[in-house]
């Protein structure tokens, strides 16, 4: 089909960006000669792989197919140009916002006396999943069992969740708190990487909800006061802050902790990092494929 690593880039720059403009700009080419290479790529696939209104533009079914595919080629064009020149890259790991809180470090540091020839860079990613896809990184920490066939994922343990309160709510003075207690305050909900829905809630006791874009503003909007929130154990060690108070959640249930990667691997350590993660963190119950 004669397809090139520049109609694969410039896909996976419009599926990114979700306009011609923005990918024009990412790619640091003009419009015009983006709209081209878009042309001469369906025209070589024979099929049309975004739609174009006056509106809006969306991948087609095929074009989001491919553009999964597209980052995933392109990084492994990359890597290979890298080992190359330079030797073999790191094994890559992902998370959201808060890691494994106080398992992080002895997992890295028990990863480094194991294999200490094989490097480890750990990336906080908004959407691992969507990192993976795009291989960006090899494997990854979730708090969500992945939606897509062509990731694995091993559940490693069960993490309690907590409440976070600003100090100066009455709250904060309490040993422990249950859902009830922060039903009628607003409750700030991440949307990347979220543990905590309204659902969480019984219905007729659902609090109003603020959602927020990422830790930092989840963080501030607690300790300023203008929120609460409901978190994993993993935040109160991953993100203290003088103006909250971590607090135990009596009545809410654990949330399961994944070790997630790419069903066709995307480095020659994903199954030894996988099987040391296991041996540190699984318990018997959860010492087995999600998938």
């Amino acid at each position: 089909m004669n397809v090139e690593l520049r109609h694969l880039r410039a896909l996976a720059a419009i599926g990114d960006e979700g306009t011609i403009t923005g990918a024009a700009l990412a790619l640091r080419i003009s419009q015009p000669a983006l709209s081209r290479t878009l042309e001469q790529l369906e025209h070589r696939l024979g099929t049309r792989l975004v739609e174009r209104t006056t509106r809006r533009l969306a991948l087609t079914e095929a074009g989001q197919r491919l553009w999964e595919h597209a980052h995933r080629i392109l990084t492994q064009v990359d890597d290979a140009l890298g080992e190359a020149s330079t030797g073999p890259r790191p094994l890559r790991v992902g998370f959201g916002w808060a890691a494994l809180g106080r398992h992080t470090v002895p997992l890295l540091r028990g990863w480094r006396d194991r294999a200490p020839g094989t490097a480890v860079r750990v990336r906080r990613c908004d959407d691992p999943e969507v990192a993976l896809h795009r291989g960006e990184v090899d494997v990854a920490f979730t708090r969500a069992a992945p939606s897509h066939p062509a990731l694995l994922a091993r559940t490693l343990y069960r993490e309690p969740r907590i409440a976070a309160v600003p100090e100066h709510d009455p709250l904060a003075l309490r040993g422990e708190v249950r859902l009830a207690d922060l039903a009628d305050r607003p409750v700030a909900l991440c949307s990347t990487a979220a543990t905590t829905s309204a659902e969480l809630w019984p219905e007729g006791l659902r609090p109003d909800t603020v959602e927020v874009p990422g830790a930092d503003e989840w963080v501030t909007t607690i300790a300023t006061g203008d929120a609460v929130g409901v978190t994993t154990e993993a935040t109160g060690h991953s993100h203290p802050h003088p103006g909250i108070r971590y607090l135990p959640l009596a009545d809410a249930g654990p949330v399961a902790v994944h070790l997630v990667w790419p069903r066709t691997p995307t480095h020659p350590a994903t199954s030894a990092f996988r099987e040391h993660a296991a041996a540190l963190l699984a318990s018997p119950a959860a010492d087995r494929a999600t998938r």
